[in-house]
């Protein structure tokens, strides 16, 4: 697909839903190695309310924008990226690279000398083309589901 611009910013307390619909368009739409059955327990709906704006106010979230709309997020607190997800009709177009940009200049910019993450099977191969390793492979039960991923990091110089 081509690449196309994007503008970057950090998020606001009112982007946080739309931050849930993109999370959740990644998983239920996005090209994936899970069965349905695994993304579902993996998110069953889009997460919003208090309990999400909670989770996203802790952390340096910065989303990237397209005509407007969100289409791609990535979160970082302490040198852990949480939360790194492309709607899938952006997916494949530098999203990803771009957001990851933005987050690891403002980890080195902190003194952080490590990132860290845990990372699906499809954002795996991303995160290692950014110069990250996998130290372990993970199956993590989700309501009933085993989910494959991966423990990541990437020594900052």
């Amino acid at each position: 697909m081509a690449r196309v611009e994007v503008a970057l910013r950090d998020a606001a307390m009112a982007d946080h839903d739309a931050l849930g619909r993109v999370m959740f368009d990644a998983i239920h739409h996005g090209a994936s190695a899970y069965s349905a059955a695994e993304r579902a327990a993996w998110l069953p709906a889009p997460p919003q309310g208090p309990q999400w704006s909670a989770k996203l106010g802790g952390q340096q979230v910065v989303l990237a924008e397209r005509a407007g709309q969100v289409i791609g997020f990535m979160t970082r607190e302490r040198g852990y990226i949480d939360l790194a997800f492309i709607a899938a009709t952006a997916q494949g177009q530098g999203v990803f690279r771009a957001l990851y940009g933005r987050v690891e200049q403002a980890a080195v910019a902190a003194g952080e000398i490590r990132l860290h993450t845990h990372a699906s099977l499809m954002a795996c191969p991303a995160f290692e083309a950014l110069g990250f390793r996998v130290i372990a492979a993970e199956r993590v039960a989700r309501s009933g589901e085993y989910l494959n991923r991966f423990e990541m990091e990437k020594i900052l110089t």
